[in-house]
């Protein structure tokens, strides 16, 4: 069979079209509930591609882990699974959490985010302003740095002391404020803090005009996906409202968490944290 180089008609819509990356999904594309299972001659014969051709793709797919191989023939990888979940989530946060949104800021009158992590950075995908004069640059799509922010250190909760050095393999972090942490292990302590306390408030953290209130938000499989946050203009909040805005904040995320179908497990007898400042 011949090998074609160009499946797209070379027009001026399709003349950018990357030939090796179609073949790729397409053959991804193979792949239904009724075929679960499919070999490589298979492959060559229904996308009319030389053997050896298939050959690449299919050891392309298999090392990013899209297809796995079983003898001689190849099905879908957990990864096509990933990206999946991956997808719904990125719908569910956003569709589902703006009506939480929208209930929490009418509630407490402050500007309320969803932000999730992006490497080393937030990203803000959902935003609620009150109608109050206070004016944030913040958007939907503004990027900060995640160990510098209380939203960011909410999503930095999951990952290992060795996944952090990973994530910060420089000596020195980068200070935005003087309550930045320094080094990657005064940003793992905490971060470890923050768990155990199920929240974290930032009075001033990242801003100094600024204070934060975030909880994590958790997927069906209990991992942190997203961080709720409420941000208050002000370096102080009132005394005698940071216990009911942060059990209004928390009480949003899980509600998220459990749209996203999260079930917490309850340990019998399980201690409860007194609320404490995040600082």
């Amino acid at each position: 069979m011949a090998d074609t180089d160009n499946l797209a008609d070379d027009n001026g819509a399709d003349k950018y079209t990357v030939p090796a990356l179609e073949r790729g999904l397409r053959m991804l594309g193979e792949f239904n509930r009724d075929t679960r299972v499919i070999s490589a001659p298979e492959f060559a014969r229904r996308l009319g591609l030389p053997r050896s051709t298939v050959f690449r793709l299919l050891s392309t797919l298999e090392g990013m882990g899209y297809v796995e191989r079983q003898g001689n023939d190849y099905r879908l990888g957990v990864a096509v699974l990933r990206l999946g979940f991956e997808y719904i989530a990125s719908l569910e946060l956003t569709e589902l959490g703006q009506p939480v949104l929208q209930r929490l800021c009418d509630d407490i009158r402050y500007p309320v985010n969803i932000v999730v992590r992006d490497s080393r950075s937030i990203v803000y995908v959902a935003k609620v302003t009150p109608p109050t004069p206070f004016a944030s640059a913040v958007r939907v799509g503004t990027r900060l740095p995640a160990h510098a922010t209380v939203l960011g250190r909410i999503l930095l909760e999951d990952l290992t002391l060795h996944e952090l050095r990973t994530l910060y393999p420089e000596e020195h972090l980068e200070e935005f404020s003087h309550s930045t942490p320094k080094t990657v292990l005064e940003l793992f302590d905490m971060v470890e803090r923050d768990r155990a306390r199920g929240y974290v408030l930032g009075e001033g953290f990242f801003e100094a005009s600024i204070s934060t209130i975030a909880a994590p938000v958790r997927d069906h499989t209990g991992h942190i996906v997203a961080a709720l946050g409420a941000t208050i203009p002000s370096a102080h909040i009132d005394p005698e409202r940071i216990d009911s805005l942060v059990a209004r904040v928390r009480t949003s995320a899980d509600e998220l968490s459990g749209l996203l179908n999260y079930t917490p497990r309850r340990a019998a007898g399980a201690q409860v944290l007194p609320l404490a400042r995040g600082r």
